[in-house]
C-alpha cells in the first residue's frame, strides 16, 4: 500500500531516483548504495554497455577542455572516482598542472587509487572524498573543472553547478559529459530497447546487480534534454554556454565559462 502523502509536504522535498519518487534527503544515500555495489566492475561495465564507445566520447571530451599550460594550474574532476577523465588529462603533453579527483563514494575512489598506482601516474594527482553540492575548496581555486556521467546522480544539480562556478577562477572552463536525448530518427527505439532490456541483464551477469543498472538507465531518461540542461548551466552564472551532441544524441558535451 503506498505511503500517504502529507498535506504540508513541499514538492521541493522530493526528487526522483530513477523512475521512483523519493524524499530528497534520501537520494544521496540511495545513489551511494548503487555505486558501492558496482565500483569493482564499473569500468568493465562501461566497455560492455557502450561497446567501447565511452572511450571515444571521453577522448573527445578531454580534447575540448581548454587546459592551461602553467605548472601551477589546477584541474578539478568531479564524480571521477575511477580516474578515467583525470588520467587522460594528466597524460596530455601540454598539461603540467595538478588534477584533483573528487567523489562522494569511497569505493569508487579506492578503484581510482589502485588504477593510478598500476599506471605509475605522477604525484600531481589528488583524491578527495566529498560532496559536489558542498565543495571543500575556497572560491576561485581551479582553472578548469569536469564532470563525466556524474551530474545526473547529484540530488541538487543546481546547487552543484553553483558550487562549480564558485570554485572556478575567472576565465575558467566547466565541461560536462552526460547522456542526453536521442535525436536521430529510428535510433531512439533501438537505444531504448537496448537500455531497458539488455543493460540491466548485463549488469546482473557481470556486476551481480541488475537493479543498480536499471536505476542508471532510468536516471538517463530522467535527466533534462540538452537545451534544458544548458539553460541550467547559464542560470548558475556561466557564460558562452554551448553543447555538442554525439552519437545521434546519446551523449552531449556541455561547456560553460566563468567570465
Amino acid at each position: 500500500m503506498p505511503e500517504p502523502r502529507l498535506k504540508n509536504k513541499s514538492p521541493a522535498e522530493e526528487t526522483h531516483f530513477g523512475f521512483s519518487t523519493v524524499p530528497l534527503r534520501q537520494k544521496q544515500h540511495l545513489v551511494d548504495d548503487v555505486f558501492h555495489q558496482v565500483a569493482a566492475r564499473y569500468d568493465l561495465m562501461n566497455d560492455l554497455m557502450s561497446g567501447g564507445l565511452h572511450r571515444l566520447w571521453k577522448d573527445r571530451f578531454v580534447a575540448k577542455l581548454a587546459l592551461p599550460r602553467a605548472r601551477r594550474a589546477r584541474h578539478l574532476d568531479l564524480a571521477g572516482g575511477t580516474g578515467d577523465i583525470a588520467f587522460r588529462i594528466l597524460k596530455k603533453p601540454n598539461y603540467a598542472g595538478d588534477v584533483t579527483i573528487l567523489d562522494i563514494n569511497g569505493d569508487m575512489l579506492a578503484v581510482g587509487r589502485e588504477r593510478a598506482a598500476k599506471q605509475h601516474l605522477p604525484a600531481r594527482l589528488n583524491f578527495i572524498e566529498a560532496n559536489a553540492e558542498d565543495l571543500p575548496f575556497a572560491s576561485n581555486s581551479f582553472d578548469t573543472c569536469t564532470i563525466a556521467f556524474g551530474i545526473r546522480n547529484v540530488p541538487r544539480i543546481e546547487k552543484a553547478l553553483t558550487e562549480i562556478h564558485r570554485v572556478l577562477k575567472h576565465g575558467g572552463q566547466f565541461l560536462c559529459l552526460e547522456f542526453s536525448n536521442v535525436t536521430l530518427p529510428g535510433l531512439n527505439r533501438i537505444y531504448e530497447a537496448y537500455s531497458f532490456h539488455a543493460i540491466p541483464r548485463i549488469g546482473g551477469l557481470v556486476a551481480g546487480d541488475e537493479d543498480a543498472y536499471r536505476y542508471l538507465v532510468e536516471s538517463i531518461r530522467q535527466f533534462p534534454a540538452a537545451d534544458t540542461f544548458a539553460a541550467m548551466i547559464e542560470k548558475a552564472g556561466f557564460a558562452r554556454v554551448s553543447f555538442l551532441r554525439m552519437s545521434g544524441g546519446i551523449v552531449a558535451i556541455h561547456s560553460g565559462w566563468k567570465l
